[in-house]
C-alpha cells in the first residue's frame, strides 16, 4: 500500500513527493510527533484530523481515513530525517512555517510540554530550513489556537 512512498523516503536523496504522498507524509509526521511522548491522546488525534481537514479540504471521514493510513505509515516509515527532507522537497519555502505551526499544534494539544517532543520539533524545524526564531513563532501561534 505504501511501497512507492516508502521507496521514495528510503532513497538516498528523496525526490519531490506528489500531492497524495505529501499529504500522507505530513499526516504521518504529525502522528510521529503525537506519539513521541508515549501518549497518543484523543486530543492529538482530533487535532491531526482538524489539521488535515483544513489543509487539504477534506471532510471528517476522509480525514480520519487519512490519519489511519498515516498511523500505519508512521510505524513503517524510515527515520524522521528522511521523512522531513521528503516533506521539505514537497513544500514551498513560504509554507514551511505553517507546517511547523501544525506540528506544534499537535504537540501542544494534549496540554503537556515534553522534552522529547521539543527535541524532535527542533530537529524537524532545522530540517525544514526554519530558524529557532521561526519555530518559536510557529509555537506561539499554535499555542493561541
Amino acid at each position: 500500500m505504501f511501497e512507492n512512498l516508502l521507496r521514495s523516503l528510503l532513497a538516498p536523496a528523496p525526490t519531490r513527493l506528489p500531492e497524495p504522498d505529501a499529504r500522507l507524509a505530513l499526516a504521518a509526521l504529525l502522528v510521529r510527533i503525537a506519539r513521541t511522548d508515549g501518549l497518543y491522546s484523543a486530543e492529538e488525534v482530533e487535532r491531526i484530523d482538524r489539521i488535515v481537514m483544513q489543509r487539504h479540504g477534506l471532510g471528517p471521514f476522509e480525514a480520519a481515513r487519512l490519519r489511519a493510513e498515516a498511523e500505519e505509515l508512521e510505524t513503517a516509515a524510515p527515520d524522521t530525517v528522511r521523512f522531513t527532507r521528503a516533506l521539505k522537497s514537497a513544500t514551498a519555502p513560504e509554507d514551511r512555517a505553517a507546517l511547523m505551526q501544525a506540528m506544534w499544534s499537535v504537540a501542544l494539544s494534549d496540554g503537556l510540554r515534553d522534552a522529547e517532543e521539543d527535541r524532535l520539533l527542533r530537529m524537524v524545524a532545522s530540517l525544514l530550513g526554519l530558524t529557532d526564531v521561526e519555530s518559536n513563532l510557529a509555537r506561539q501561534r499554535a499555542d493561541t489556537q
